[in-house]
Protein backbone atom coordinates (compact mmCIF):
# COMPACT_ATOMS: atom_id res chain seq x y z
CA UNK A 1 0.00 0.00 0.00
CA UNK A 2 1.14 3.58 -0.71
CA UNK A 3 1.00 5.99 1.24
CA UNK A 4 0.43 9.52 0.17
CA UNK A 5 0.75 12.61 1.88
CA UNK A 6 -2.42 14.42 3.21
CA UNK A 7 -3.42 17.78 1.16
CA UNK A 8 -2.52 21.17 3.02
CA UNK A 9 -5.56 22.48 4.81
CA UNK A 10 -4.67 25.41 4.15
CA UNK A 11 -6.01 27.91 1.38
CA UNK A 12 -4.66 27.55 -2.19
CA UNK A 13 -1.10 29.08 -3.23
CA UNK A 14 0.79 27.88 0.18
CA UNK A 15 3.97 28.38 0.25
CA UNK A 16 6.11 25.24 1.10
CA UNK A 17 8.15 24.71 3.35
CA UNK A 18 11.17 26.19 2.80
CA UNK A 19 12.96 23.02 0.78
CA UNK A 20 16.54 22.29 1.72
CA UNK A 21 18.68 25.74 1.71
CA UNK A 22 21.38 25.93 0.01
CA UNK A 23 23.90 27.19 2.27
CA UNK A 24 26.27 30.25 1.88
CA UNK A 25 29.65 29.71 0.51
CA UNK A 26 31.67 32.58 2.55
CA UNK A 27 34.18 34.66 0.56
CA UNK A 28 37.84 33.03 1.04
CA UNK A 29 40.09 34.89 3.29
CA UNK A 30 42.57 35.76 0.39
CA UNK A 31 39.95 37.09 -1.78
CA UNK A 32 39.24 39.48 0.56
CA UNK A 33 42.78 40.71 0.91
CA UNK A 34 43.58 40.41 -2.93
CA UNK A 35 40.74 43.47 -3.71
CA UNK A 36 42.60 46.17 -2.95
CA UNK A 37 41.01 49.65 -1.57
CA UNK A 38 41.75 52.72 -2.64
CA UNK A 39 44.89 53.42 -0.39
CA UNK A 40 46.57 50.05 -1.52
CA UNK A 41 45.80 50.39 -5.11
CA UNK A 42 48.76 52.53 -6.01
CA UNK A 43 50.67 49.79 -5.60
CA UNK A 44 49.40 47.16 -7.92
CA UNK A 45 49.51 46.10 -11.47
CA UNK A 46 46.63 46.36 -13.64
CA UNK A 47 46.53 42.24 -14.05
CA UNK A 48 46.88 41.95 -10.19
CA UNK A 49 43.40 44.03 -9.39
CA UNK A 50 42.13 42.62 -12.80
CA UNK A 51 42.64 38.98 -11.34
CA UNK A 52 40.90 39.80 -7.79
CA UNK A 53 38.10 41.75 -9.92
CA UNK A 54 37.27 38.60 -11.84
CA UNK A 55 37.60 36.28 -8.92
CA UNK A 56 35.14 38.77 -6.54
CA UNK A 57 32.99 38.71 -9.97
CA UNK A 58 33.30 34.71 -10.47
CA UNK A 59 31.91 34.53 -6.74
CA UNK A 60 28.87 36.36 -7.36
CA UNK A 61 27.62 35.32 -9.95
CA UNK A 62 27.65 31.52 -8.25
CA UNK A 63 25.15 33.46 -5.88
CA UNK A 64 23.21 35.06 -8.57
CA UNK A 65 22.70 31.66 -10.00
CA UNK A 66 21.11 30.00 -7.04
CA UNK A 67 18.48 32.18 -8.00
CA UNK A 68 17.30 32.17 -4.15
CA UNK A 69 13.91 33.70 -4.04
CA UNK A 70 14.37 36.48 -1.47
CA UNK A 71 16.74 37.48 -4.79
CA UNK A 72 14.45 39.98 -5.78
CA UNK A 73 15.02 42.15 -2.01
CA UNK A 74 18.60 41.58 -2.23
CA UNK A 75 19.00 43.49 -5.42
CA UNK A 76 16.58 46.35 -4.04
CA UNK A 77 18.10 46.68 -0.83
CA UNK A 78 21.77 46.96 -3.41
CA UNK A 79 19.25 49.67 -5.15
CA UNK A 80 18.99 51.33 -2.48
CA UNK A 81 22.52 51.55 -1.63
CA UNK A 82 23.59 52.74 -5.25
CA UNK A 83 20.32 55.61 -5.01
CA UNK A 84 21.60 57.27 -1.73
CA UNK A 85 25.05 57.24 -3.34
CA UNK A 86 24.09 58.79 -6.51
CA UNK A 87 21.66 61.06 -4.39
CA UNK A 88 24.72 62.38 -2.85
CA UNK A 89 26.80 62.68 -5.36
CA UNK A 90 24.20 65.49 -6.80
CA UNK A 91 24.60 67.08 -3.44
CA UNK A 92 21.25 66.26 -2.44
CA UNK A 93 20.66 65.57 1.75
CA UNK A 94 18.23 62.36 0.92
CA UNK A 95 19.51 59.12 2.52
CA UNK A 96 18.36 55.30 2.59
CA UNK A 97 14.96 56.19 5.09
CA UNK A 98 14.47 59.65 3.24
CA UNK A 99 14.55 57.60 -0.22
CA UNK A 100 12.78 54.87 0.75
CA UNK A 101 10.16 57.11 2.55
CA UNK A 102 9.77 59.20 -1.26
CA UNK A 103 8.88 55.98 -3.14
CA UNK A 104 7.05 53.79 -0.63
CA UNK A 105 4.81 56.55 0.49
CA UNK A 106 3.44 57.69 -2.40
CA UNK A 107 0.27 57.13 -4.11
CA UNK A 108 0.26 54.10 -6.36
CA UNK A 109 0.97 55.82 -10.35
CA UNK A 110 1.87 58.83 -8.46
CA UNK A 111 5.46 58.86 -9.22
CA UNK A 112 6.40 62.30 -10.36
CA UNK A 113 5.03 63.04 -6.96
CA UNK A 114 8.35 60.94 -5.46
CA UNK A 115 10.78 64.02 -6.39
CA UNK A 116 13.79 64.13 -8.22
CA UNK A 117 15.65 62.24 -5.08
CA UNK A 118 13.22 59.41 -5.53
CA UNK A 119 13.28 59.37 -9.01
CA UNK A 120 17.10 58.45 -9.01
CA UNK A 121 15.36 55.06 -6.82
CA UNK A 122 13.42 54.45 -9.34
CA UNK A 123 16.41 54.18 -12.13
CA UNK A 124 18.48 52.22 -9.76
CA UNK A 125 15.10 49.74 -9.15
CA UNK A 126 14.45 49.47 -12.72
CA UNK A 127 17.76 48.06 -13.07
CA UNK A 128 17.26 45.67 -10.26
CA UNK A 129 14.04 44.65 -11.48
CA UNK A 130 13.88 44.65 -15.25
CA UNK A 131 14.50 41.66 -17.54
CA UNK A 132 17.98 42.18 -19.03
CA UNK A 133 17.11 42.09 -22.52
CA UNK A 134 15.09 45.03 -21.66
CA UNK A 135 17.67 47.27 -20.19
CA UNK A 136 19.09 48.86 -22.96
CA UNK A 137 16.77 49.33 -25.34
CA UNK A 138 15.58 52.87 -26.34
CA UNK A 139 12.36 52.94 -24.65
CA UNK A 140 14.29 51.82 -21.66
CA UNK A 141 16.85 54.05 -21.77
CA UNK A 142 14.43 57.69 -22.25
CA UNK A 143 13.11 56.51 -18.99
CA UNK A 144 16.01 55.74 -17.27
CA UNK A 145 17.67 58.63 -18.53
CA UNK A 146 14.29 61.19 -16.87
CA UNK A 147 14.87 59.52 -14.02
CA UNK A 148 18.50 60.35 -13.39
CA UNK A 149 17.60 64.38 -14.35
CA UNK A 150 18.43 64.57 -17.88
CA UNK A 151 16.32 66.46 -19.94
CA UNK A 152 14.67 64.11 -22.68
CA UNK A 153 16.81 64.25 -26.13
CA UNK A 154 15.58 61.60 -28.33
CA UNK A 155 18.49 61.91 -30.59
CA UNK A 156 21.12 61.41 -27.76
CA UNK A 157 19.47 58.39 -26.53
CA UNK A 158 19.04 56.82 -29.94
CA UNK A 159 22.62 57.74 -30.31
CA UNK A 160 23.63 56.48 -26.75
CA UNK A 161 21.56 52.87 -27.75
CA UNK A 162 23.62 52.47 -31.21
CA UNK A 163 26.77 52.42 -29.33
CA UNK A 164 25.83 50.42 -26.55
CA UNK A 165 24.75 47.53 -28.98
CA UNK A 166 28.14 48.04 -30.36
CA UNK A 167 29.81 47.98 -27.12
CA UNK A 168 28.15 44.77 -26.09
CA UNK A 169 29.03 42.93 -28.84
CA UNK A 170 33.14 43.91 -28.13
CA UNK A 171 35.56 41.36 -26.73
CA UNK A 172 36.37 41.66 -23.03
CA UNK A 173 34.75 42.21 -20.00
CA UNK A 174 37.31 45.29 -19.08
CA UNK A 175 36.65 46.91 -22.45
CA UNK A 176 32.45 47.06 -21.48
CA UNK A 177 33.46 48.09 -18.27
CA UNK A 178 35.14 50.90 -18.94
CA UNK A 179 33.29 51.48 -22.50
CA UNK A 180 30.28 51.85 -20.66
CA UNK A 181 31.32 55.29 -18.47
CA UNK A 182 33.01 56.77 -21.53
CA UNK A 183 30.18 56.55 -24.07
CA UNK A 184 27.69 57.35 -21.33
CA UNK A 185 30.22 60.80 -20.89
CA UNK A 186 30.55 60.91 -25.10
CA UNK A 187 26.28 61.30 -24.70
CA UNK A 188 26.19 63.85 -22.43
CA UNK A 189 25.11 61.50 -19.10
CA UNK A 190 27.40 61.73 -16.28
CA UNK A 191 29.16 59.02 -14.28
CA UNK A 192 25.85 57.68 -12.36
CA UNK A 193 24.44 56.58 -15.53
CA UNK A 194 27.75 55.21 -16.64
CA UNK A 195 27.96 52.89 -13.64
CA UNK A 196 23.96 51.96 -14.31
CA UNK A 197 25.50 50.84 -18.14
CA UNK A 198 28.08 49.29 -17.07
CA UNK A 199 25.92 47.25 -14.18
CA UNK A 200 23.85 46.37 -17.01
CA UNK A 201 26.10 45.00 -19.27
CA UNK A 202 28.16 43.51 -17.36
CA UNK A 203 24.76 41.40 -16.45
CA UNK A 204 23.96 40.76 -19.91
CA UNK A 205 27.87 39.62 -20.60
CA UNK A 206 27.83 37.07 -17.89
CA UNK A 207 24.06 36.07 -18.90
CA UNK A 208 22.20 37.09 -15.62
CA UNK A 209 18.38 37.19 -16.01
CA UNK A 210 18.36 40.46 -14.12
CA UNK A 211 21.32 43.02 -13.43
CA UNK A 212 22.71 43.46 -9.62
CA UNK A 213 23.50 47.03 -8.88
CA UNK A 214 27.09 47.39 -8.05
CA UNK A 215 29.17 50.21 -9.37
CA UNK A 216 26.37 52.63 -8.10
CA UNK A 217 27.67 52.25 -4.50
CA UNK A 218 30.92 54.05 -5.79
CA UNK A 219 30.06 55.99 -8.44
CA UNK A 220 32.40 58.42 -6.67
CA UNK A 221 34.97 57.19 -8.06
CA UNK A 222 34.19 56.71 -12.37
CA UNK A 223 37.23 57.60 -14.51
CA UNK A 224 38.59 61.14 -15.77
CA UNK A 225 39.63 59.87 -19.02
CA UNK A 226 38.63 60.88 -22.17
CA UNK A 227 37.84 59.96 -25.93
CA UNK A 228 40.97 59.88 -28.05
CA UNK A 229 38.81 60.87 -30.78
CA UNK A 230 35.59 63.23 -30.45
CA UNK A 231 33.41 60.95 -33.21
CA UNK A 232 33.66 57.48 -33.13
CA UNK A 233 33.06 55.02 -36.12
CA UNK A 234 33.65 52.03 -34.04
CA UNK A 235 33.11 52.39 -30.14
CA UNK A 236 35.44 49.24 -29.05
CA UNK A 237 38.67 50.97 -30.55
CA UNK A 238 37.52 54.12 -29.12
CA UNK A 239 37.75 53.14 -25.27
CA UNK A 240 41.39 53.63 -24.51
CA UNK A 241 41.73 55.16 -20.56
CA UNK A 242 44.91 55.52 -18.35
CA UNK A 243 45.74 51.86 -16.66
CA UNK A 244 45.29 54.49 -13.09
CA UNK A 245 41.35 54.57 -14.25
CA UNK A 246 40.98 51.08 -14.68
CA UNK A 247 42.13 49.79 -11.49
CA UNK A 248 39.98 52.30 -9.74
CA UNK A 249 37.13 50.67 -11.84
CA UNK A 250 38.45 47.57 -11.49
CA UNK A 251 38.88 47.67 -7.97
CA UNK A 252 35.67 49.15 -7.01
CA UNK A 253 33.90 46.83 -8.94
CA UNK A 254 35.68 43.72 -7.08
CA UNK A 255 34.65 45.46 -3.52
CA UNK A 256 31.75 46.12 -4.58
CA UNK A 257 30.79 42.29 -5.49
CA UNK A 258 31.79 41.43 -2.72
CA UNK A 259 29.56 43.81 -0.54
CA UNK A 260 26.81 42.49 -2.37
CA UNK A 261 27.93 38.52 -1.55
CA UNK A 262 27.55 39.95 2.34
CA UNK A 263 24.66 41.14 2.05
CA UNK A 264 23.10 38.46 0.26
CA UNK A 265 24.30 35.96 3.33
CA UNK A 266 22.93 38.62 5.82
CA UNK A 267 19.22 38.56 3.78
CA UNK A 268 19.41 34.78 2.99
CA UNK A 269 19.49 34.24 7.11
CA UNK A 270 16.39 36.42 7.61
CA UNK A 271 14.61 34.79 4.62
CA UNK A 272 15.26 31.38 6.10
CA UNK A 273 13.76 32.32 9.61
CA UNK A 274 10.65 33.77 7.58
CA UNK A 275 10.51 30.55 5.45
CA UNK A 276 10.43 28.80 8.17
CA UNK A 277 7.07 30.69 10.23
CA UNK A 278 5.09 31.09 7.05
CA UNK A 279 4.00 27.62 6.77
CA UNK A 280 2.27 28.78 10.51
CA UNK A 281 0.82 31.97 9.66
CA UNK A 282 -2.94 31.69 9.59
CA UNK A 283 -3.82 35.34 7.87
CA UNK A 284 -4.92 35.23 4.91
CA UNK A 285 -3.54 36.65 2.04
CA UNK A 286 -0.39 35.83 4.41
CA UNK A 287 1.60 33.69 1.47
CA UNK A 288 1.22 36.86 -0.58
CA UNK A 289 2.55 39.57 2.22
CA UNK A 290 5.64 36.82 2.14
CA UNK A 291 6.23 36.84 -1.44
CA UNK A 292 6.12 40.66 -1.83
CA UNK A 293 8.92 40.74 1.43
CA UNK A 294 10.78 37.75 -0.48
CA UNK A 295 11.11 39.97 -3.84
CA UNK A 296 11.22 43.58 -2.91
CA UNK A 297 13.28 46.22 -0.23
CA UNK A 298 10.13 47.14 1.64
CA UNK A 299 6.59 47.39 2.28
CA UNK A 300 4.53 49.24 4.45
CA UNK A 301 0.95 48.28 5.97
CA UNK A 302 -1.43 50.27 3.88
CA UNK A 303 -0.33 48.31 0.95
CA UNK A 304 -3.20 46.63 -0.92
CA UNK A 305 -1.78 42.50 -1.05
CA UNK A 306 -3.66 39.78 -0.47
CA UNK A 307 -6.61 41.08 -0.07
CA UNK A 308 -6.13 42.11 3.66
CA UNK A 309 -7.49 45.19 5.80
CA UNK A 310 -5.14 48.02 6.67
CA UNK A 311 -5.58 46.75 10.22
CA UNK A 312 -5.27 42.77 9.07
CA UNK A 313 -1.47 43.72 7.39
CA UNK A 314 -0.86 45.35 10.64
CA UNK A 315 -1.31 42.61 12.75
CA UNK A 316 0.41 40.44 10.76
CA UNK A 317 3.29 42.64 10.78
CA UNK A 318 3.53 43.07 13.98
CA UNK A 319 3.68 39.14 14.47
CA UNK A 320 6.21 39.15 12.06
CA UNK A 321 8.48 41.76 13.98
CA UNK A 322 7.48 39.96 16.88
CA UNK A 323 8.70 36.28 15.70
CA UNK A 324 12.09 38.15 14.34
CA UNK A 325 11.34 37.36 10.86
CA UNK A 326 10.75 40.75 9.76
CA UNK A 327 12.32 44.87 11.00
CA UNK A 328 10.17 47.61 11.08
CA UNK A 329 12.61 49.94 9.30
CA UNK A 330 11.86 53.20 10.24
CA UNK A 331 11.64 53.61 14.28
CA UNK A 332 8.61 55.89 13.55
CA UNK A 333 4.95 55.26 15.93
CA UNK A 334 3.24 55.60 12.09
CA UNK A 335 3.79 55.10 8.51
CA UNK A 336 5.83 52.40 9.46
CA UNK A 337 8.10 49.99 6.63
CA UNK A 338 8.56 46.44 6.82
CA UNK A 339 11.27 44.58 5.63
CA UNK A 340 13.67 41.98 5.68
Amino acid sequence: MILRPKPSVRHPGTIPVAAAVVPAIPVPAWLRRAVPDAQSLRGKGVEDVALAAGAALGALDAVVRRQERWAGAWRQRLALAAAAVTAKQACRVEDENALRDAVLLTRPGDFLSVGPAGLLLLAWRRLASRPVGELLTEKNLAAVSEEFGYAGDDEAVSDLADDLQQLSASPGTVGILTGAFMTAERHGFGRAVGAWLADALLAQRLGWTHAVPLLGIEVALGTSARPRRSTASSVATNVEIDSESVKSLLAAQARTALRAIDLSTELGRRAEKLLAIAPKLRARGADAVVERLLSGDAMVASDNVGAMSDRGLRRLFDRLVELGAVRELTGRPAFRIYGL
